[in-house]
C-alpha cells in the first residue's frame, strides 16, 4: 500500500531531498507545500494525508499553532514536526500539543525513512538521542570551538534563516543572536553570515 505524505517546508532543497528519499522505493507518495496556507490548502483538497510533516519555522506556523491546524484538518491522521534548529524543549512542547513525532533535519537519511513510516503507522516517533540531549558527537576539529548555542545558532544560518526566525525557533532575543552571529564570523574567519554558512557546509557541519 502506497502511502501518501504531505511535507510542508520552505526551503526547496530540504523538501526535495526528503520527498526523494522517500520515494525512492516506490513505497511513499508525497506531495510538496513551501507554507502553512498551501498546506491546509491541499490537505482540504487532497486529504485526509496517511502523515502531513510540518517544518517548525515556516511561513504561517505561528509556532505550534500551525500544528494545531494541521491535526483538526488532517481528519485524525498523523502530523509530525522537522526541524533544522528547534530545541528538545520545542519538541517535547509539539509532542504534548499532538505531534505524532519530532524529526531533526539532522537524522541520518535511513533514520528518516523509517521514521516516517513508523508514524505514519500511527506511531510516535522521536529520536530517544535528541530528547535525551544525547545527540552530539564527539566534536569535530571545526566545531570543537563552538559552543552549543553557536551550533544552533549556525544550523540556522546554514538554512538562510532570518535572525529573527532563529531567536524564535531558539526562544531567545533576536539581539542575542545578532551577537551569536557576529561571534561565529570571528571564529569562521568569515566576512558575513552567507559565508560563514558556506565554511560550515564545506566543512561537513550539520
Amino acid at each position: 500500500m502506497t502511502l501518501n505524505i504531505l511535507i510542508a517546508d520552505d526551503h526547496d532543497m530540504v523538501r526535495e531531498s526528503v520527498r526523494m528519499f522517500l520515494d525512492a522505493d516506490g513505497a511513499t507518495q508525497t506531495v510538496p507545500a513551501c507554507n502553512l496556507p498551501e498546506a491546509l490548502e491541499l490537505i482540504d483538497r487532497d486529504g485526509p494525508f496517511d502523515l502531513v510533516l510540518l517544518d517548525y519555522t515556516m511561513p504561517g506556523m505561528r509556532g505550534l499553532q500551525g500544528l494545531d491546524a494541521a491535526i483538526k484538518a488532517n481528519g485524525g491522521k498523523p502530523v509530525g514536526i522537522i526541524s533544522g534548529t528547534a530545541t528538545r524543549l520545542v519538541a517535547e512542547q509539539a509532542l504534548e500539543a499532538g505531534a505524532i513525532g519530532f524529526l531533526p533535519k539532522t537524522l541520518p537519511v535511513k533514520s528518516l525513512v523509517n521514521a516516517v513510516r513508523f508514524m505514519a503507522a500511527g506511531e510516535v516517533y522521536a529520536p530517544l538521542s535528541f530528547m535525551s540531549g544525547k545527540d552530539d558527537p564527539a566534536d569535530t576539529e571545526f566545531e570543537k570551538d563552538l559552543s552549543a548555542r553557536e551550533k544552533q545558532v549556525l544550523r540556522g544560518l546554514i538554512e538562510a534563516r532570518s535572525n529573527k526566525e532563529i531567536a524564535r525557533e531558539l526562544e531567545l532575543q533576536e539581539v542575542t543572536i545578532k551577537l551569536h552571529v557576529k561571534t561565529l564570523c570571528r571564529k569562521l574567519d568569515a566576512r558575513n553570515r552567507t559565508e560563514a554558512a558556506m565554511i560550515a557546509r564545506d566543512a561537513g557541519f550539520v
